[in-house]
């Protein structure tokens, strides 16, 4: 089980990320144009530059939703692969059952 406070932090991430969206998707807009006046394009990458590092949705991790665990997740079901097979042995996710042929 991953600390919380390594959950807490990826919340936050989250929260910037999503504040943060419109203005870096803009700045970047105007940064890749070809027809951006090379000051304009200057001024845009130091403005995305001056921007928290955290609100960059690269820093983002996908961890498992029950424990926090940040490898083998199975983007699908939000698990990582560890607590997927234990929840799928169970008998807890509806329409998961164990392959045989």
């Amino acid at each position: 089980m991953a600390k919380k406070s390594l959950g807490n932090r990826q919340a936050r991430r989250e929260a910037l990320v999503g504040r943060h969206a419109g203005q870096r998707a803009g700045l970047k807009q105007t940064i890749a144009h070809p027809d951006t006046d090379p000051q304009v394009r200057a001024n845009a990458v130091r403005r995305l530059a001056r921007m928290p590092r955290d609100s960059s949705p690269v820093r983002l991790r996908s961890r498992d939703q029950i424990d926090g665990r940040p490898r083998g997740v199975l983007a699908r079901f939000g698990l990582s692969r560890v607590r997927f097979r234990e929840l799928a042995l169970r008998g807890e996710l509806p329409g998961i059952r164990k392959a045989s042929w």
